[in-house]
């Protein structure tokens, strides 16, 4: 099978060529996904990992708390995107009874997870401390504003001329 090699963080990503949109990947702004995620790890003391992933749930890039021991591997953080996005695109069949979801939590014995449908074409993956009480308002008060104030942001120049 034929392999599109893309850099992130010193570590080559592999993406199947059958699966692959080469408009998509060709206009995505590297530079300001690697500042959103820094930000996004930024804004709450208790935020351990930030991915932003792809429509096919592919890692853009991911940032985590400094001195953190990692709770999964890069291959295991990869897998849970992919299968964070199958899990959304079934989530919305029934929007139109429930609205759109806002934010969706797993709280876990380890950890909380948190997504957010960011765009048609993006995914905001957060990790939080389990010991976290106010995840609600962290993602209501602190993410989704930035993530609003951003979005625009996450196509790259020539995509939006």
């Amino acid at each position: 099978m034929d392999f599109l090699h893309l850099a992130r963080k010193n570590k080559l990503v592999n993406i199947p060529l059958s699966n692959l949109d080469f408009e998509y990947y060709r206009m995505v702004a590297y530079e300001f996904i690697y500042a959103f995620t820094k930000e996004v790890l930024n804004l709450d003391r208790s935020i351990r990992w930030v991915g932003v992933a792809n429509k096919y749930g592919v890692l853009l890039n991911t940032e985590q708390r400094e001195g953190l021991h990692a709770v999964m591997t890069d291959e295991e953080n990869e897998e849970y995107a992919r299968l964070t996005v199958t899990r959304h695109k079934t989530r919305v069949k029934f929007e139109p009874k429930t609205g759109p979801l806002i934010y969706a939590l797993g709280k876990y014995e380890k950890l909380n997870r948190v997504t957010l449908h960011i765009d048609i074409d993006y995914f905001l993956l957060i990790t939080l401390d389990v010991e976290e009480k106010n995840f609600d308002t962290i993602v209501t008060e602190k993410v989704i504003p930035l993530v609003n104030r951003e979005k625009g942001k996450l196509k790259a120049d020539n995509e939006l001329s």
